[in-house]
């Protein structure tokens, strides 16, 4: 059945778009139509964002942290109840396994909220302090009219991100989902019209890169959060840059997940293929450049090779699939030419890299692993955001570690080995927003994420999160 919608979240209540155009959300998987929605145009936009502007003098200004945290723990349960169906739709629009869309895409998010709730009712938004000559009152106060732009990967959970760190602050938020995954967004905003939120705090717009121009742009936005490709990233930073305007920035990744040579292979990889290639490997923390001792170079591919090969390839829809479909024919083709340029580079193609036989009405690819990769060729420093890893040897512990920090992103990494106290001081040594030691978890729910160098600016979820969404400011008090 598809599914259709006609009017947006606006300003708290359901609206008649300003524009006719639509969004026709196809199945990656076999082309079928899965839903119609509404597209957003600039004055849907404006008026989001008069309505937010409205709700930080209006009661929402009033309430308290706590009551905050309880609005994001009915958010959560709203989702929590329309898990299945929400689960059902990312992978209908996007592509994203059955078994990935349930916990990674659906009930992750809602641990993110969960956490949000736990952090507004114990923040400190007010505390006295002495001052030079007097008290003072350092008060945490709402940046002001928040703007979230989404992409298509993970829409759910990147959403709550912005979403819950937005309201545990009290900042109202304007919402732009991708168009190639928007649906989602609707079940959200049908949940969000249930939990009695004043008006003006949640707008949802979906639109294209135009319409996301114009909302960072937009005279009345304070904030930006902003999630997607690098190039991207640069465009909104260098606006937010312009017209002094607070932002964050999630972007690309290249991540490493290091073996050491005492790792157990029978429990590191399928963790960590699981790590590079989950979301069918469109995850921006995906660890997708593999490290691993020169002398154990052929045991470790033959490993990875062994796993590759055990895993479903297919209809998205069904438990057994491992890897879906690409979210976008466009996609597809960008994957495929990183593997025609890894092979002229001339790394080792030792499994995969063409397109799974029977499935040719979607945007597939194999899984694909390349060996005896150079750290400086194309496909082990651009992020290709696709089923696609690479293997490259190392000589000693200094150079897994100067090969991992040698790279333009730092947003994830991992260490795997049998000594724990080993491989928590390697992971001390990358310079990345996260590394995991024995775990293919590459993102914290409840813990500060984000990246170094180009893989973005500020963090997102936990206390640092709720932060990005507050400005400091003093009182001075009067003398006793």
């Amino acid at each position: 059945m598809t599914i259709e919608r006609t009017r947006l979240l606006v300003g708290g209540a359901w609206q008649v778009p300003s524009t006719d155009a639509t969004f026709a959300v196809r199945s990656p998987h076999d082309g079928r139509l899965v839903a119609v929605v509404p597209q957003a145009g600039p004055a849907d936009v404006d008026a989001a964002a008069r309505a937010a502007v409205a709700a930080l003098d209006g009661p929402w200004a009033e309430t308290s942290g706590a009551e905050r945290g309880e609005m994001i723990r009915r958010l959560s349960l709203g989702l929590q109840a329309r898990a299945e169906e929400l689960a059902g739709v990312i992978t209908d629009e996007m592509g994203s396994p059955a078994k990935f869309s349930l916990f990674g895409q659906v009930l992750a998010a809602t641990m993110v909220l969960d956490g949000f709730a736990e952090v507004a009712d114990g923040f400190a938004f007010a505390a006295e302090r002495p001052g030079a000559v007097g008290p003072c009152l350092v008060q945490k106060v709402p940046v002001g009219v928040a703007a979230g732009i989404v992409p298509w990967n993970v829409p759910l959970f990147i959403t709550c991100m912005k979403l819950g760190a937005a309201l545990a602050a009290g900042a109202p938020i304007i919402l732009k989902p991708s168009p190639e995954a928007p649906v989602s967004s609707f079940v959200l905003a049908d949940v969000l019209a249930e939990i009695g939120l004043p008006p003006g705090v949640v707008s949802i717009v979906p639109g294209d890169a135009d319409l996301g121009r114009h909302l960072v742009a937009h005279p009345l936005v304070d904030k930006v959060s902003f999630t997607g490709s690098t190039a991207a990233g640069r465009q909104v930073g260098a606006t937010c840059g312009e017209l002094v305007r607070r932002c964050t920035l999630e972007l690309g990744g290249k991540s490493a997940g290091i073996i050491l040579d005492d790792a157990d292979l029978a429990t590191t990889v399928p963790q960590l293929l699981d790590a590079g290639l989950q979301n069918n490997g469109q995850v921006c923390a995906a660890q997708t450049r593999i490290l691993v001792p020169r002398a154990a170079h052929d045991e470790i591919v033959d490993a990875l090779v062994d796993h590759v090969r055990t895993l479903v390839v297919g209809d998205p829809r069904s438990p057994e699939t491992d890897i879906g479909p690409l979210v976008s024919a466009r996609q597809r083709d960008r994957v495929e030419g990183y593997v025609r340029t890894g092979v002229a580079d001339g790394a080792q193609l030792v499994t995969g890299g063409g397109r799974p036989a029977g499935l040719d009405g979607g945007h597939y690819v194999e899984p694909t692993l390349f060996a005896g990769v150079d750290n400086r060729s194309t496909i082990a420093r651009e992020e290709i955001f696709g089923p696609v890893l690479t293997v490259i040897g190392y000589d000693d512990i200094d150079h897994a570690v100067a090969l991992a920090n040698d790279s333009d992103f730092g947003l994830s990494g991992s260490v795997w080995t049998t000594d724990r106290d080993r491989g928590v001081a390697v992971a001390g040594r990358i310079r990345t927003g996260t590394c995991a030691v024995n775990s293919g978890i590459i993102v914290e729910p409840r813990n500060p994420f984000g990246g170094f160098r180009s893989s973005g600016v500020g963090r997102e979820m936990g206390p640092e999160g709720v932060e990005a969404y507050l400005e400091t400011r003093t009182v001075v008090l009067p003398f006793a």
